[in-house]
């Protein structure tokens, strides 16, 4: 359903958005990359779960291996071609998108934040909300594409050697290695460390400090700038205890990394009332703002964040100026794996951010 074309014009135009907010604090470009046009496959804790009225059955691994509905769990291979013609056309209408002269001031322009009044920092809010309109920043570059590259058959059949330059994959711009997959003689580094693209690891917290050390050298042997980015998550109130470590390990190395900060699989919980999967705004948030303190301390730099997001109205994550509490989950709840940041919560994140990251 997130393939439709109003909900991918309501992703760019929310992620151009909250670049242009946080662009507006620090005076320095943002870059936008969209976990879109390909994240169709999900690692699971789990190979299997118990249905009630089916018994245990597969667990759903993504549309582009099974379907969410009890009945199509049974993987199929056809659903391969079926995820590469949506990611195809997803694509090419989010190119479309961007062609425009007027991109920047097109997806600005409908930016509204009457929904935010609740929060003490309103007005300030709403006053760069009245700048960016009257001055959009040049945001032509456009958002790229991103996703974990899990399903190997899948990333090698979309790889290409672009002559003088080695081999690409050309499914995305970037692709990232997950928590579950970055064993250092596992295939997904073999893989990783054959290509060209720009890519990323999740640093967790079974991560210890001289396997990152590791893998960082054998992802970056030629230190190239901008090459690795390490995408750490460990959940809210854990960052101390874990990032000094891993920035420490890195600095050993002599490998140059972008450091990211994923605010939302570490801070995952299962809501009381309803047993749904949700996220706090407030957790998401901090650890970003976590680890944003604990980088500064260490003479790093936190260069980006990493949260899932949608641009619709849905009730999956609590919290927020926007009134979300677990009661209200059930009201538009949407998503068949992790819950996200509706289109309110993921503007007030970004101006939480923006807040911090101001010098």
């Amino acid at each position: 359903m997130d393939c439709e074309p109003d909900r991918l014009e309501a992703q760019l135009k929310m992620m151009v958005q909250m670049g242009a907010i946080v662009e507006s604090a620090t005076s320095m470009p943002v870059v936008r990359i969209a976990r879109i046009a390909g994240q169709y496959g999900k690692p699971r804790s789990k190979p299997t779960e118990n249905v009630p009225g089916f018994g245990e059955i597969y667990s759903f691994k993504g549309d582009n291996i099974n379907g969410y509905a009890p009945e199509d769990r049974k993987w199929d291979p056809k659903r391969l071609l079926e995820g590469y013609w949506h990611s195809c056309s997803s694509l090419n209408f989010l190119r479309s998108m961007q062609m425009g002269e007027d991109f920047s001031s097109a997806m600005l322009s409908p930016l509204n934040i009457d929904f935010l009044q609740k929060s003490p920092s309103y007005s300030a809010w709403a006053g760069v909300v009245k700048r960016l309109k009257e001055h959009p920043p040049n945001v032509n570059t456009g958002v790229f594409t991103a996703h974990e590259a899990m399903q190997l058959d899948l990333e090698e059949a979309l790889t290409r050697e672009v002559p003088g330059k080695g081999y690409y994959n050309l499914s995305a711009h970037m692709v990232w290695i997950g928590d579950r997959t970055r064993q250092l003689l596992g295939g997904h580094v073999e893989y990783f460390r054959g290509i060209k693209n720009p890519i990323g690891v999740k640093v967790g917290p079974s991560m210890q400090p001289g396997e990152l050390k590791d893998l960082v050298q054998i992802l970056n042997p030629s230190k190239l700038e901008g090459r690795l980015v390490l995408i750490t998550r460990y959940g809210v109130g854990k960052v101390g205890s874990m990032l000094p470590a891993h920035i420490q390990a890195v600095a050993e190395s002599g490998i140059p990394v972008v450091w990211q900060c994923d605010g939302v699989h570490g801070n995952t919980t299962t809501a009381a009332s309803n047993k749904l999967k949700t996220r706090a705004l407030s957790d998401i948030v901090g650890e970003c703002v976590e680890a944003l303190k604990i980088h500064r301390e260490n003479g790093s730099i936190l260069a980006g964040i990493h949260i899932e997001m949608t641009g619709q109205n849905v009730t999956e994550c609590t919290g927020g100026a926007v009134g979300i509490f677990e009661e209200m989950l059930t009201q538009n709840y949407e998503t068949y794996c992790d819950p996200r940041l509706n289109y309110g919560q993921s503007i007030e994140a970004a101006f939480q951010v923006a807040g911090a990251l101001r010098p």
